[in-house]
């Protein structure tokens, strides 16, 4: 009994004085946490920048300092990624692999894209910032979402060949953690119709992006979507989950330019790209818009990281949106006879 009792003791002891850093992260909690997380990521970022070819893995360290202290050091591999903003930014975007031998603590994590600044100026920084409130917005419409992580990111070269820079960014959840929020599973699946997809979801996902005014996804050419598939029904059809929204009017970068299908003259003139809805199914949609309004409005105002001019900005661009689905004749028109065929 005495060895029992001794045990329990130590164990104890131990339990107090395990840092929280040595402990595997959370996911899950690492997501749905909003408090800020400070990132220090040293790459040779000269040769991030150079590499023309796909998915070339590069070492990397990251450091993170959690806002309770706690601070994880382990060494991770990455990767470029993206088309455009490769060839036209700075720093290209960020595949995080932390699934490696050298990073058992953050291994849980699994794949991450991390979002960063085309540049390194402050008006870039609010472009990330106005993208990230897009991924947040989304959340609140619907739970088959990807769940986005705010980061303050220290950029280090290994190589001291490019001075240091700070700057806002944020990781994108990892496919089949989203996934499996929702009892689903993820697959790439190339050439699947639009209206092959859950219909109800569709429907968000097509007025979500006219909400935002993002003409920048495609679900038949696998582009800006993912398709997630219920586990427990093999017959049902896929959900489309969206992502990237850098091109859309609400974030309205320099850099975007509308789809000249759309036939606009800029990205923050609203087209509607979904297919054709019966006024029930589009009021069901919109009522969920018209229900969330004010947490819309509440998380946008109380995001202090953006401008405070740029916070009404956008506010106001929404605000647009609001008063034509509380129009029956421009929802007729713009959702219905306005609608794409094919």
């Amino acid at each position: 009994m005495k060895y029992i009792k001794w045990l329990l003791i130590i164990s104890l002891l131990l339990n107090v004085h395990v840092s929280p850093a040595q402990s595997r992260i959370d996911s899950v909690k690492f997501f749905m946490e909003d408090k800020l997380v400070d990132m220090t990521l040293t790459t040779d970022i000269r040769k991030l920048q150079g590499e023309k070819k796909l998915n070339v893995y590069q070492p990397a360290n990251v450091s993170l300092i959690f806002p309770d202290s706690t601070v994880i050091t382990e060494d991770i591999r990455l990767y470029a990624r993206g088309h455009f903003r490769r060839d036209n930014c700075t720093i290209p975007p960020i595949m995080l692999n932390f699934h490696n031998p050298t990073s058992p603590l953050l291994s849980p994590l699994g794949k991450l894209k991390l979002v960063i600044g085309c540049g390194n100026s402050s008006d870039d920084e609010q472009l990330i910032l106005k993208e990230f409130l897009a991924y947040k917005i989304y959340n609140l419409l619907e739970p088959k979402s990807f769940r986005a992580k705010l980061l303050k990111v220290n950029y280090r070269d290994s190589k001291s060949k490019m001075k240091s820079f700070s700057q806002y960014a944020f990781l994108i959840e990892d496919d089949d953690a989203m996934a499996a929020r929702s009892n689903c599973y993820q697959k790439e699946s190339l050439n699947v119709n639009t209206e092959s997809t859950e219909r109800n979801t569709m429907t968000m996902v097509a007025v979500y992006e006219y909400f935002i005014s993002n003409g920048d996804w495609s679900v038949p050419g696998n582009h800006n979507t993912k398709l997630i598939y219920p586990k427990d029904d093999k017959n049902a059809m896929p959900y489309v989950v969206p992502y990237d929204f850098d091109h859309s009017g609400l974030v309205n970068a320099s850099y975007a330019t509308p789809n000249e299908i759309l036939g606009t003259e800029s990205v923050t003139e609203r087209v509607y790209r979904g297919f054709p809805r019966d006024m029930a199914e589009l009021q069901a949609t919109f009522d969920i818009f018209k229900k969330q309004k004010e947490n819309i409005y509440s998380l946008i105002m109380n995001f202090s990281q953006l401008k405070e001019k740029t916070r009404k900005e956008i506010v106001n661009y929404l605000e647009d949106f609001y008063k034509t689905i509380n129009n029956k004749s421009q929802v007729q028109s713009i959702f219905i006879d306005n609608a794409r065929r094919q």
